[in-house]
């Protein structure tokens, strides 16, 4: 019974190792998404976190602030969803396809 006590601890060990890890990783990725044909583009990291957004020039030439509006949120929206599909995938790398968090079994 101590041996698969031990064993179960060791491995949460080297799991929250490899979660601290893959943080760290997610946090230099990147994914991008642009909206209104490109004329705005948001990147995110793989934790979600908005790293640049770039906005066409064209893009405020009519001076329709709300469809720029419209446009900005629209490609940080599909940013941050491809930063948690990024998260998610890494995730189940990590847990072996395990449910994260994952229980304990009964000892």
């Amino acid at each position: 019974m101590t041996n698969n006590f031990q064993q179960i601890l060791e491995l949460g060990q080297q799991v929250q190792a490899r979660l601290s890890q893959l943080q760290t990783e997610l946090g230099q990725r990147t994914v991008s998404s642009s909206s209104g044909g490109g004329m705005v583009t948001a990147t995110a990291d793989g934790r979600g976190k908005i790293r640049a957004l770039k906005i066409d020039p064209a893009a405020v030439e009519g001076g329709d602030i709300e469809m720029l509006e419209d446009l900005v949120l629209a490609a940080v929206s599909e940013a941050q969803t491809r930063a948690q599909s990024l998260y998610e995938e890494e995730m189940k790398k990590v847990s072996g396809g395990l449910p994260m968090p994952f229980q304990l079994p009964e000892l």
